[in-house]
């Protein structure tokens, strides 16, 4: 299944699902956190819109998040 083409906004909401949190935004960047058992995963979303396919798909795979998942949560 292919990434979608998605503006940020919708992009963080989805991810916000799926328990991440907006912990600070610097520029055209925002940054967000998740806590996993005993580590916290970062991510780092640029302002875009559309945000690139590659660079989504890219995000999914450090958020441990598959395209199947990412979809269900939009």
């Amino acid at each position: 299944m292919k990434v979608p083409s998605l503006g940020y906004e919708q992009v963080i909401r989805a991810l916000q699902r799926d328990g991440w949190v907006v912990v600070r935004q610097k520029g055209s960047h925002i940054r967000l956190h998740k806590r996993v058992q005993q580590e916290i995963l970062k991510l780092t979303l640029p302002t875009h819109r559309p945000i690139l396919r590659a660079t989504l798909s890219h995000i999914l795979k450090h958020a441990h998040l598959s395209v199947e998942r990412f979809i269900d949560l939009i």
